[in-house]
């Protein structure tokens, strides 16, 4: 399978957390939409009682790919997380990286909306900035 113009071969997971205030009081269906680089539905959760999702499969490069001195195949790859709840911000994740073989957590910190409606599209935007293995 090609993702990209990359070869991918290997499986990586990827588990989401939602939940509200440092307490980490979890969020109850929050839906969870899991794209690609090119915007491309992956996969779509909603969290569970415990403010998780089932742990996603995804296509990702094998670590061998990045093994070759000055290689142009990053060891991981990369996939956008967008998050609803209801009565909460929206969240935006951008480029969460997902190695082969292994569980990437990605924690939501979902932000209760003001109580004005002027303010209840906010969307919270994070870019993960890339590893350098």
């Amino acid at each position: 399978m090609k993702l990209g113009g990359i070869s991918l071969s290997a499986i990586g997971y990827i588990q989401v957390y939602a939940y509200t205030s440092n307490a980490r009081i979890p969020i109850e269906d929050a839906a969870v939409a899991v794209t690609d680089n090119q915007n491309r539905l992956l996969a779509l959760r909603l969290t569970d009682e415990s403010e998780k999702i089932v742990p996603i499969a995804l296509s990702v490069p094998d670590f061998s790919t990045s093994q070759e001195p000055e290689g142009a195949i990053a060891p991981f790859g990369s996939v956008n997380l967008s998050a609803h709840a209801e009565d909460y911000e929206d969240i935006l994740v951008r480029d969460v990286q997902v190695f082969a073989d292994t569980l990437t957590q990605q924690d939501l910190q979902f932000v209760p909306l003001p109580e004005l409606p002027s303010s209840w599209d906010l969307v919270q935007q994070y870019t993960t900035t890339p590893q350098y293995l």
